[in-house]
């Protein structure tokens, strides 16, 4: 692959719109995800932009610093809403990007990751109670959002070596462990929820749902688990985790005149059925689609050592890019719904693929990309949804190097 020199000349002008954090948004922001301590949409995530560009030389310290004392205004909270996308976690996510192997913000992270620590000691400990006790959990336990996995993917790669790190571990390999004879409907895995995609009980899913997802499912687990199998530490049992995550992906792996594909969920009703409507083909984005799934599927072929479950994961990228129907899906620009989490998700699989043809087809999603963002009509600056990570995503293709910040660790790409 090559680096994609419009790419990183794109990526330096929304850079630029969002030097300011006074002139970043056309109102002022209007609180909830655009609060200065949320890493979807408020500084501390847009402070990454800044972060990966002062790394490589293209931005400046000065503006990192600004964009950080932005999201500390304030105090912070590691109350039950804080992960890592939200709170002492999301800022403490930030500042280690920008420490990198240097002495930054030595003190201030040392505090932050205190609070991060009885974050996840709390998360754990109710995490254990409730498998304890027989419950479903819901899926702000485990997911990456607001759950175990995000705060796992903080505390591997801080410091893969604290006792933490393997708790989390450890924690969501027995996420996977098979329910008891008579706990809920036969057959379903220890991480069925009980209530609906939204979180919320609902008459619509009497029976909960199953998430296949990266951003509230099981794909986010099986991400993590694998980049621990590669990197360490591997904890008792990871391995067997990861397999049965593995089988039942497997099981409910469709295909059609595209390709493979996984649903985002499965209701209880389609479990008992054994059948997922082909309609229910999600789009191919980070939160449910082929951008997340098929990335884990690729890091647990690597993981297992397993040729043809890499290979499988490949195929279902590469057939997806080449289906201008399921590309026309992806109407945002975004990571988390849009076509930069698929651009990023389609550079880390290609940096690792055996099939050569995923690297041919990053210039024309890179171009797609580009023509959707001078269409914009709402020019949001968040990270998650916004500019800031359209901007990363073509300053990846721009330099073709991984991010010096590890930035996409928060989407669990790498």
């Amino acid at each position: 692959m090559r680096p994609i020199p419009q790419a990183l000349a794109l990526a330096d002008t929304l850079a630029a719109q969002l030097s300011d954090p006074h002139t970043a948004w056309d109102t002022a922001p209007p609180g909830g995800r655009a609060w200065p301590q949320s890493l979807a949409g408020g500084a501390a995530g847009i402070a990454l932009l800044h972060i990966e560009r002062a790394h490589c030389g293209r931005g400046t310290w000065d503006t990192v610093h600004t964009w950080l004392a932005c999201a500390a205004d304030g105090e912070l909270t590691a109350a039950a809403n804080a992960g890592l996308y939200m709170g002492a976690p999301a800022l403490a996510f930030a500042l280690n990007a920008a420490a990198g192997d240097s002495n930054r913000y030595q003190r201030a992270l040392k505090k932050l990751d205190d609070a991060t620590l009885t974050v996840t000691r709390r998360n754990l400990a109710r995490a254990h109670a409730r498998i304890a006790a027989g419950d479903a959990p819901a899926m702000k336990e485990f997911d990456v959002i607001r759950g175990l996995a995000g705060l796992g993917a903080y505390h591997l790669g801080r410091h893969p070596g604290h006792p933490v790190t393997a708790d989390v571990l450890a924690y969501l390999v027995r996420l996977t462990e098979p329910r008891p004879p008579g706990d809920g409907e036969p057959g379903l895995p220890g991480w069925w929820a009980s209530v609906a995609p939204n979180g919320k009980p609902s008459p619509d899913y009497p029976g909960g749902h199953g998430n296949f997802g990266m951003a509230h499912g099981i794909s986010s687990v099986l991400a993590l688990l694998s980049l621990s199998l590669l990197n360490g530490p591997a904890v008792p049992h990871a391995r067997e985790a990861v397999e049965r995550i593995c089988a039942w992906m497997d099981h409910w792996r469709q295909h059609d005149a595209t390709g493979p594909w996984w649903p985002g969920f499965i209701t209880a009703g389609q479990a008992r059925s054994q059948h997922v409507d082909p309609s229910l083909r999600p789009r191919p984005s980070w939160c449910y689609g082929i951008a997340g799934s098929a990335r884990a599927q690729q890091l647990a072929g690597m993981a297992l050592n397993d040729p043809a479950r890499k290979h499988s994961a490949e195929h279902a990228m590469l057939t997806t890019l080449q289906a201008p129907s399921q590309l026309d899906l992806l109407t945002e620009t975004g990571l988390c719904h849009g076509s930069a989490g698929l651009l990023q998700s389609a550079w880390r699989m290609a940096t690792d693929a055996t099939i050569s043809a995923l690297a041919a087809e990053l210039p024309r999603l890179t171009d797609r990309l580009a023509q959707q963002l001078t269409h914009l009509k709402q020019r949001d600056p968040e990270l998650l949804d916004g500019l800031a990570g359209s901007a990363l995503a073509l300053h990846t293709l721009g330099t073709n190097t991984p991010p010096e910040s590890g930035w996409d660790t928060f989407l669990l790409l790498a």
